[in-house]
């Protein structure tokens, strides 16, 4: 069974896609743009952070990013359920934009190590828990027929935030310092929970008078009847070769102070405008893909993401100079683009309604554990051999995604 075997989509006026830009769609957007333009700022300068100023190396900045991820993957399991009772969507997405606004500013106090780590790891927990409700709030407010276009513009603002982020850490942290910078992630942070409480506002007003609280359970047993396993194993295979951001910029850095011979400042913030570009790459990719997604399904444009990934891995493998490095970043933005709007449209098409609030959990489970995995895995074999051998385990496992892609999706 599938979403066609019963109704989704707003419960109020018909499921035409020409309605599905509405104020509360352009909120969900706006909520990721602004909460992404805060900890994208301090995710920008946690690599000079930890390596220049608290003094840990690859393998820990590639823990702390990849413990992280491991607890969003868990809070989004058990955010999953938290959501399905449409009633309570609204207040867990707000709190946990909050949440994140707030334990991601406090890092610019930190003294150590081990508090930047569970500082990190209370704003990824936060960031986990909002995350299924913020796309169960999608579907409430988006007609069946465009949910690959609304999660597009989720996406799209989410990596647009990304770029103003380290856009602003490029600019704060010349004037003001890496601490002071970071502090102030809090008023985007701020901005993102009002945003999404003006959405949660506008999808109450598309709810069935029948719909109320559900039991809180995590449903396993039927979303693999449902088939799950089948739809999420090419996800799988992607994230456990999906590396952390912060290992990109600090190839980028490193590439640009030891092959090209620039100061760490200027590298620093050669690397910081280098993620800005991979993340607009990514916010358009986001937007072609969630229109790709509705007229073709979620497969090609997924397939097409990880290819690119594969590519802009290989690239930075073997990188030696600053347009090598930006080609391998804005290829890997426009995949990220690609496969993260595809993930989500595959959760909402492929279950049926009932299980979508438990399948999110499962896909936000999924994508933390790889990350994890991807994160700390490439970590040591940078520490213990070189960025080379890290950035190359990662594009085996995109062409691993690619072949499983093929042997269970091909028409």
């Amino acid at each position: 069974m599938t979403d066609m075997d019963e109704p989704a989509g707003p419960a109020t006026g018909p499921d035409d896609a020409g309605r599905w830009f509405t104020r509360g769609v352009a909120s969900v957007g706006g909520a990721s743009l602004f909460s992404d333009s805060g900890h994208e700022l301090v995710t920008s300068l946690l690599p000079s952070l930890v390596t220049s100023t608290l003094h840990g190396g690859p393998a820990t900045l590639g823990a702390i990013d990849g413990v992280a991820d491991a607890l969003t993957g868990l809070s989004k399991l058990a955010g999953g359920p938290l959501a399905a009772d449409p009633a309570r969507r609204g207040r867990l997405a707000s709190r946990g934009y909050l949440g994140t606004a707030i334990a991601t500013a406090l890092i610019g106090l930190t003294t150590a190590v081990w508090q930047v780590a569970i500082l990190r790891g209370l704003a990824w927990v936060s960031r986990g828990l909002r995350s299924p409700a913020r796309d169960l709030l999608l579907t409430d407010l988006a007609p069946t027929k465009a949910y690959g276009r609304a999660f597009g513009v989720e996406r799209a603002g989410d990596n647009l935030g990304a770029v103003l982020g380290p856009l602003m850490a490029a600019g704060l942290v010349g004037i003001i310092g890496i601490r002071q910078a970071i502090l102030l992630s809090i008023f985007p942070g701020l901005l993102a929970a009002g945003a999404i409480t003006i959405a949660a506002a506008e999808a109450r007003r598309t709810l069935h008078p029948t719909e109320g609280k559900q039991a809180l359970r995590l449903n396993l047993t039927a979303l693999r009847r449902a088939g799950i396993v089948r739809l999420l194993a090419p996800a799988a295979c992607f994230e456990f070769g999906n590396l952390a951001a912060t290992l990109l910029i600090l190839r980028a850095t490193d590439v640009l102070r030891h092959s090209a011979g620039w100061s760490v400042t200027a590298a620093t913030s050669a690397a910081i405008l280098m993620y800005a570009a991979h993340n607009a790459a990514a916010s358009g990719s986001a937007l072609l893909g969630g229109s790709l997604i509705d007229r073709l399904g979620p497969w090609t444009p997924f397939a097409a993401g990880v290819f690119a990934y594969a590519v802009a891995y290989l690239l930075f493998a073997v990188a030696g100079s600053a347009q090598v490095t930006i080609t391998a970043f804005l290829l890997a933005g426009v995949g990220i683009g690609l496969v993260e709007t595809s993930e989500s449209a595959t959760v909402a098409l492929g279950l049926p309604t009932r299980l979508r609030p438990h399948a999110f959990g499962v896909l936000g489970l999924t994508q933390s554990v790889g990350d994890l995995g991807a994160t700390v895995v490439a970590g040591i074999l940078w520490s213990v051999f070189s960025p080379t051998v890290a950035f190359a385990y990662a594009a085996a496992w995109m062409i691993a995604a690619l072949l499983m892609t093929s042997a269970l999706h091909s028409k």
